[in-house]
Order: structure tokens, then C-alpha cells, then sequence
């Protein structure tokens, strides 16, 4: 007897555990680790699905074993490497088996997929087939197409996987993975303005008691259109209102398809570039290198793409795969484009816009090898390659390579154990590593490979920071330091484009009572809410909840206001009064909704159509437009001054980022870059461009205070509705997660809390933080102390209504 030890398909930790079935004799040739099963599970015999993750020849323990009773698949959906993957996940960043498993299987419920037998037509070759196989391909033949666990169902046999086998090999069907279509086109609800009505007409139809109605109508006349959820999220309102407003022939509703496709439009192609010694010097050295390992530190313009794309060529012409991950698809258009301009339909683009049944799609066309090369962002490092060879992280300082779902992982340690397990050469680029991965670096662990100077011989641009507390003691109260306007002014002159920068949508930062001091604050988040001018609204940036702009003040009746801090609709309206005749735009998440509207407006720029154009960090990636010649940044010190340990490495990457998209053309650019705070070696090291100044510094800081890289940390949140829980869940578990430490012997762990979250409360849950510091020597012991504590044993420690979340080496501590 044979026995296949099988995942369930439950996400409770209570079922984490591989549970052992018979494999009856019929079945022998069909199970196979990585296959779908179903299985009769718990007390009632329930079938359930769950996936083989190991067969063995005998049991551990005397209980007694249920049979399997389906086997869903001819051949494995996940491959023997991809499993063992998995489980390190779990292993790694403490989640369930079954939650290590998802970035694994193919997108969307894996219960959806069915592999379907489909007979060839004209198939002659009856004679060279057996009495079995023959019968087996007559079923095929008279039901056209067939599910491969329906027609297994008819012959409860061992031997039929090999007869499916050679009858796949001899032609006569092919086997093909299909996912149940449960997805119907997408369907956006839009709102549009009644043309032939005047603003003043609408007012009167509306009425004056109908104050929401007022309030829309207002928007939604200025701007003729936009989204119905856009609108009920920014006004805080319901259907009910605009259906009411419709009614009133104020406004009509309509239903648009959303069409999202992978690749979009016709794609230039994109010549080759005849390296230069630097680039020839790293592209060598990688494709030579015993270590799999690479770091390209390359300043901004400095040729790293031409390197990828010239190490995905000698990827093919090995008949290997190459897997292409992006901080975001839809804002890196431009590397996207190089790709697909270079390899056409060779090419595989996975972005979130896809529908399920698109992106299974794409998944099954890239495990057939339809595809060579996949370009993507984090998921896409999952894609079910069978002789994957090189595996690019561009930009690999960004946060999004850390996921903040189940399981929270790092992509780039992922990418590292993946290319142990599949033997594939991993390269990092970027112009300014993280701290953690130039350290390794410059231990060995990663080859390092230096690009010192830009492709095109450009020299980087010179930066002037400018301190603001001098420019409002000689009382200058703009938000433009006098340098940057006369430089703006200068730009605009030659007709040459601005960049001007600032990591904060919205008009202004917050609005408080002059009388009292009253900040008005989200209800339920423990943060203030922020003013958009364009929708005349307070909102929320965390949960979304929005607010009128209150007439008096709910804390003592004062009506005098005053606003603080600035953002980008503020920059844009100080833009227009001070440079009314040029063309000004702006990108933020506020206004740039889609890839389609993010796009146009690179379009825009590109052509020369846009003077100024103001954005957060949405701007700052890959972006290379020859005639920008000028960049301001406006506040550098936003990230800096928030309660992070990694503030100043992201201080320094925005600025150093954001500087890089000027002067990449024949004229030589210019950075202006304005703080509070100019003595920060943050601040210093990237007005000189120098990266090592940084990172010196930085390693100090790092090593004082026992940061990464030199110690291993972790974050255990408990949230929910209810304080009193909250709190006694975190106070008991930690008493337990304190003894247990102590009873192990780690002596130079580091228990700080527990403590209130920095950011207390967010969506109506209060949440209370612990952090851990402890030695990478630790770090096994550590795992399995915060899993028996957190996980195994969560249900006598913490009430049934508070949530846990547990981060290993998250990105912020906040």
C-alpha cells in the first residue's frame, strides 16, 4: 500500500498540517506530488480538495487511513521544486501550508480549474492502439471534449494514467488546463452631467435641503463625468442620492466595459545598443560569474535595462525562460515598452488589471511555453516556467516587493531561493540598494557590479538644496524658494519641461481650529483627515471615509479655520498663478485612476504637450523624458520625519530617484531641492550624489541601535474592534512570548512592548505592536516561538475576535 501525504484546502491553523490518505490501487498511476485530490475530510467525510505533497511506502503511526477518492489531474499543477518552495515560505514568514501555496497556484480559486481531454479528429493511427487505450479514445471522440476526472471516473482502474500518456504521445488528444469562466466582462458605473442644464438651473432642481445632491452636482458639473464608486467614496454617499439626482434629470447613469488587455497598442521596436566598456564590463561578469547572485548599483541613466534586456537574449538563445519583475506595471510603461519592443509576442505581461480568467490565461500559455519571457510585478516571480535561467528585480529598493498579505514575503528572498532551487542567476538593479542587500553586497553574498557614469555620457545632474527656514526669515512665505522660481522661469524660457515633486496628494495636510486647536481627525482612524480641493472634501487616506469641510468648529464653535501643510492640488494651484501661460498637469493617485490615464499622460509629456508637471512618487520611476531639464523638489523632508527606522534610507532613494529623471537629454539638468532640515547626512549625501556617503552613515545608525542588517526583526500586530480585547490578547500572548524566550536561552533577543501601534487605530480596529530584534543565528528558534505562540497555540492566549498579523523583516514599523 501507498500512502500521499495531502494539503487540505483550509486556511485555519487548527488543519495546518499535512494529513496522510491511502492511495487505492486503482489510483496508484495517477498520484503524483503537486496533483489535486479529493479526499473525505473531518468527522462527516466531507469531500475536500488538497494537493499531494509527498508519496510514501509506509506509515508513521498506527491510526487508521481514509482512502482518496478522485484525483482531479493528469499531470502536476505545481512541480516538486515549487512545493519545497512553498513550505520554506511557510517556514520562513509563518503562515499556514495552505497560505505558503497561493502565490504558487495557478490565479484564482485552483477548485475552478479542470483539465479537459479534447480528441483529435482526424486521427488514424487506430491500428497501433491497444483494446483500452482504443475504448478510452472512443469516449473522448463521442463527447468531443471531456473533463479528465469525469472520464477517469469511468474506468476505476490502475493503468489509466498510462493509457492517457500514450495516447497523448501518439496524437490522438491532447490534454488542456481550463479554468471554470465565472467572470463576465468588467462593468464600471459612470455618472454623467446633464449638459443642457447651467450650473444655477441644477442648483434650483436639486433644492436647497438637498445638501449631498448640492455637493455633487457641483463636481460633477465642472468635471461632465466621472465614476459612481469615485463619487460615492469622495462625497461619503450612497446610490440612493444619485438615483435620486438622476431622477431629477440632474445626471445620467451609465454601465461602460472596462477593457484591460496585456499588451496595449502598437509597440515601436526597440533597436540594440551597443554597450559601452561599463555596461560591457557587467553584462560579462554576470553571464560569466560562478555566483548566481548579482547587484547592479548603476546610477540613474546609467544603461541597466540595455543590460537586462541583452542577458534575456543569451537566455534564448540557451532555450532558457526569464522572469522580468517591476516595482508597478502600470508605472513603469516605458521598460514594459523595451521588452516587448525587443521580443514581440515572446513576451508575457501579468498586471492586476486582468480578469481571473485573463490571468489564468496567461499562466496556462506560459507552463505550455508559449511564452519565453514574463515581465511583472511581484507575483509575477511565481510564473510556472519549466527551465527558468534569469530572474531581473528592477528598481529592488522599492516597498512593493513586500507583500502585505498572507504570506508577508520578501520577493527578493523568494527570488534568492528560487534560484538555488532552479539553478537560475538572479540580478538586482538599482541606483540606490537598501541598505540590507549593498551590505551583503559588500560581504560577498551578492556579486556587485558599479555603473559610475550615464549611457548617454550625460553627467548627472548638480543639486542646490535650499533651506527653507532662511527663505522665510527674508521673507519669502511661497512654497517656491526664490531659486526655484527663477529657475522654473529660466526652463521655461528655453522651452524645456519641469518636474516639480511632492509625496503628498491633496490640497493641504490638515485643517485646525485657530481657537481651540482642533484637528479634524477620521472616525475611524487615528489619523487627520486631509483637504482635496477638487472634490471640496476632508478625506481620510487610510480608510477613505470622507467629511464636509465643518462650518464651526465641533470642539468650541469658532468658524475660524486655517490649513496646514501643502500637497499636490496646492502646488498645481500655486503653479498656475505664478506660470499661467504654461501648460501644467498633474499625476497623483487622485487623478491618475488607470494605466490608460497614466499613459495619455506620459503621452503628453513625451510630445512636449505638458510646461510642469507636478506628482508623487508615482513620477519617480523609470521615467526618461530627454527635454526635462528641471526638477524641484518641494519638501524633501516628508518621508524623513515620520517614527521609522528606514525614514532616512527613503528619504534619500525619493530624492535620489526623482533628481534622475533630469538631464537625460543633450541639455544639462538641474535639481532644486528644498527642506527644513539641510544638515541630515540623508539630505547631504544626495546633494552629491553619493550613495557610499549614505550607506556609510547609515550602517553607524543601523549597528548602534541593532537594525537590519545586523539583526533579524519582526512585528506581531493584534487588532480589532474592541480595545479591552485587543489589549489583554497582547499583554497575555506576550507574557507567554517573553517565557518562552527566556526558557530557550536566546539572551540577546530584544522584546520592545508591548506598545500601541504608532498608528493606533485604522478602519475602526485598535492595535496594539510588539517588535522583535534577534540574531539571523536566532532566527529558526525565534520562527518557531512566534508560531507556537501566535499561531499553534493563539486560541487559549488571544480572544476569538481579535486578528494577528505577524511581519518578518517588514518594510516599516509603523
Amino acid at each position: 500500500m501507498s500512502y500521499a501525504e495531502i494539503i487540505i484546502d483550509h486556511k485555519s491553523t487548527s488543519v495546518d498540517r499535512r494529513f496522510t490518505y491511502n492511495i487505492p490501487g486503482e489510483l496508484f498511476d495517477d498520484a503524483k506530488i503537486g496533483v489535486r485530490v479529493v479526499v473525505p475530510f473531518g468527522r462527516y467525510n466531507k469531500p475536500t480538495m488538497g494537493i499531494i505533497v509527498k508519496i510514501t511506502e509506509s506509515l508513521k503511526s498506527k491510526f487508521k487511513t481514509k482512502d482518496i477518492i478522485r484525483i482531479l489531474d493528469d499531470k502536476p499543477l505545481i512541480s516538486e521544486k515549487r512545493l519545497e518552495l512553498a513550505e520554506w515560505i511557510k517556514e520562513e514568514y509563518i503562515c499556514t501550508g495552505f497560505e505558503s501555496m497561493q502565490p504558487i497556484l495557478p490565479p484564482g480559486d485552483f477548485r475552478d480549474i479542470n483539465t479537459i481531454v479534447v480528441a483529435k479528429e482526424d486521427f488514424e493511427g487506430f491500428d497501433t492502439l491497444n483494446k483500452k487505450a482504443e475504448k478510452i479514445l472512443n469516449h473522448v471522440l463521442e463527447a468531443g471534449r471531456i473533463e479528465y476526472s469525469q472520464l477517469r471516473s469511468l474506468y476505476n482502474d490502475s493503468g489509466f494514467s498510462k493509457e492517457i500518456s500514450s495516447l497523448e504521445g501518439a496524437g490522438a488528444v491532447r490534454l488542456i488546463l481550463q479554468v471554470r469562466e465565472n467572470t463576465t466582462a468588467r462593468v464600471e458605473k459612470y455618472v454623467v452631467a446633464n449638459s443642457k442644464i447651467s450650473y444655477l438651473q441644477g442648483v434650483d432642481i436639486a433644492g436647497k435641503g438637498a445638501k449631498k445632491q448640492l455637493d455633487i452636482w457641483e463636481f460633477i458639473n465642472k468635471s461632465k463625468e466621472a465614476t459612481a464608486k469615485s463619487i460615492l467614496s469622495d462625497f461619503n454617499t450612497s446610490l440612493s442620492v444619485l438615483k435620486a439626482m438622476e431622477k431629477k434629470d440632474l445626471i445620467k447613469m451609465e454601465n461602460r466595459v472596462v477593457k484591460e488587455k496585456p499588451i496595449s497598442g502598437k509597440i515601436p521596436d526597440y533597436e540594440r545598443i551597443e554597450f559601452n566598456p561599463e555596461q560591457r564590463a557587467v553584462f560579462e561578469g554576470i553571464m560569466k560569474s560562478q555566483n548566481h547572485l548579482s547587484l547592479i548599483h548603476g546610477i540613474t541613466g546609467s544603461g541597466k535595462t540595455e543590460i537586462y534586456l541583452q542577458l534575456v537574449e543569451e537566455m534564448l538563445a540557451k532555450g532558457k525562460n526569464s522572469i522580468i519583475l517591476v516595482p508597478e506595471i502600470s508605472l513603469t510603461p516605458q521598460t514594459t515598452d523595451r521588452f516587448v519592443g525587443r521580443f514581440g509576442n515572446q513576451v508575457a505581461i501579468l498586471h492586476s488589471k486582468l480578469t481571473q480568467h485573463e490571468r489564468f490565461d496567461q499562466w496556462r500559455r506560459i507552463k505550455s511555453g508559449e511564452y519565453n519571457i514574463v515581465i511583472g510585478a511581484r507575483s509575477a516571480l511565481f510564473a510556472p516556467f519549466n527551465n527558468l535561467g534569469l530572474i531581473v528585480i528592477d528598481e529592488e529598493h522599492e516597498n512593493t516587493y513586500k507583500s502585505s498579505n498572507n504570506p508577508k514575503y520578501s520577493t527578493i528572498e523568494v527570488a534568492r531561493k528560487i534560484s538555488e532551487l532552479e539553478g537560475a542567476k538572479l540580478v538586482l538593479g538599482t541606483a540606490t540598494p537598501s541598505v540590507e542587500i549593498y551590505y551583503k553586497a559588500k560581504f560577498g553574498e551578492f556579486q556587485l557590479y558599479e555603473l559610475s557614469s550615464r549611457a548617454t555620457r550625460n553627467s548627472l545632474p548638480s543639486i542646490c538644496v535650499v533651506d527653507m527656514r532662511r527663505e522665510l526669515q527674508e521673507g519669502n512665505r511661497s512654497i517656491f524658494s526664490r531659486n526655484l522660481y527663477h529657475e522654473m522661469e529660466k526652463t521655461l524660457k528655453t522651452g524645456n519641461q519641469i518636474i516639480l515633486f511632492l509625496n503628498r496628494r491633496g490640497y493641504t495636510g490638515f485643517i485646525t481650529c485657530r481657537s481651540c486647536g482642533y484637528v479634524a481627525r477620521c472616525n475611524n482612524c487615528d489619523i487627520s483627515l486631509t483637504y482635496h480641493r477638487s472634490s471640496n472634501r476632508l478625506r481620510c487616506h487610510y480608510c477613505g471615509e470622507t467629511h464636509a469641510i465643518p462650518k464651526a468648529c465641533p470642539s468650541c464653535g469658532s468658524t475660524y479655520f486655517k490649513s496646514f501643510g501643502i500637497g499636490t492640488e496646492k502646488v498645481e494651484e500655486e503653479v498656475i498663478k505664478l506660470f499661467p501661460n504654461a501648460r501644467t498637469s498633474r499625476m497623483d493617485s487622485d487623478n491618475i485612476k488607470t494605466r490608460e490615464d497614466y499613459e495619455k499622460a506620459l503621452e503628453a509629456m513625451k510630445k512636449r504637450e505638458i510646461d510642469i508637471l507636478i506628482g508623487t512618487q508615482m513620477i519617480s520611476k523609470g521615467l526618461d523624458f530627454p527635454s526635462v531639464t528641471l526638477v524641484g523638489i518641494i519638501a524633501a523632508d516628508t518621508t524623513l520625519n515620520l517614527p521609522d527606522f528606514r525614514s532616512p534610507e527613503r528619504t534619500f532613494q525619493l530624492i535620489t530617484q526623482v533628481a534622475g529623471r533630469a538631464g537625460r537629454g543633450e541639455v544639462e539638468g538641474n535639481v532644486i531641492l528644498q527642506t527644513y532640515n539641510p544638515e541630515h547626512y540623508s539630505i547631504g549625501a544626495a546633494m552629491k550624489n553619493d550613495y557610499k556617503d549614505f550607506f556609510h552613515s547609515e550602517l553607524e545608525l543601523r549597528r548602534e541601535f541593532e537594525y537590519p542588517p545586523f539583526k533579524e526583526i519582526a512585528t506581531i500586530t493584534l487588532f480589532g474592534r474592541d480595545y479591552k480585547k485587543v489589549r489583554e490578547s497582547m499583554e497575555k500572548s506576550s507574557l507567554t512570548l517573553m517565557e518562552s524566550v527566556r526558557e530557550a536561552g536566546l539572551v540577546d533577543v530584544e522584546i520592545l512592548g508591548p506598545n500601541p501601534s504608532p498608528l493606533e487605530k485604522i478602519n475602526n480596529n485598535f492595535r496594539w505592536q510588539i517588535l522583535l530584534k534577534f540574531g539571523y543565528n536566532h532566527g529558526k528558534d525565534m520562527r518557531n516561538i512566534i508560531r507556537r505562540v501566535y499561531t499553534i497555540g493563539k486560541g487559549s492566549l488571544i480572544e476569538k475576535d481579535v486578528k494577528t498579523s505577524i511581519d518578518i523583516n517588514p518594510n516599516s514599523i509603523l
